[in-house]
């Protein structure tokens, strides 16, 4: 079995994506000088932690069209305060895509657009949701 170990984001403007992130989740950015293109390492959390890193690339082409149906994985980021989590992402420039809505017995869950026009959901544990 095969499992996800990196994830990328696409962004037009990488300085404003990295703006957004590092303002919503706290991520921490830094640029990799390994290449000729511009890529950014991505630090979601403490390696003693469950989770996966990732990486920002610059998009190579346009983004996704308003109103477009989703064409790709989506991540979902566990929160632990959905609500604020989705104050901030409108404060960063995002758009929320679904509100908050109850997973039963899992969370609450939720998806939102970045400043690149990419989806992401969110999810806040909680087995009492309903």
């Amino acid at each position: 079995m095969s499992r996800i170990v990196h994830f990328e984001i696409q962004a037009s403007d990488p300085q404003r994506a990295i703006a957004f992130y590092s303002g919503v989740f706290g991520w921490e950015f830094h640029q990799w000088e390994g290449g000729d293109e511009d890529y950014w390492l991505i630090m979601t959390g403490p390696d003693e932690e469950p989770g996966i890193n990732g990486g920002l690339a610059r998009r190579r082409g346009d983004p996704p069209e308003e109103n477009a149906s989703v064409n790709c994985y989506t991540c979902v980021v566990q929160v632990t305060d959905l609500d604020a989590t989705l104050e901030k992402i409108t404060a960063e420039g995002g758009v929320i895509a679904l509100p908050k809505m109850p997973v039963p017995g899992v969370g609450w869950a939720g998806y939102a657009k970045d400043t690149e026009g990419n989806i992401f959901g969110m999810m806040q544990p909680d087995p009492a949701a309903a």
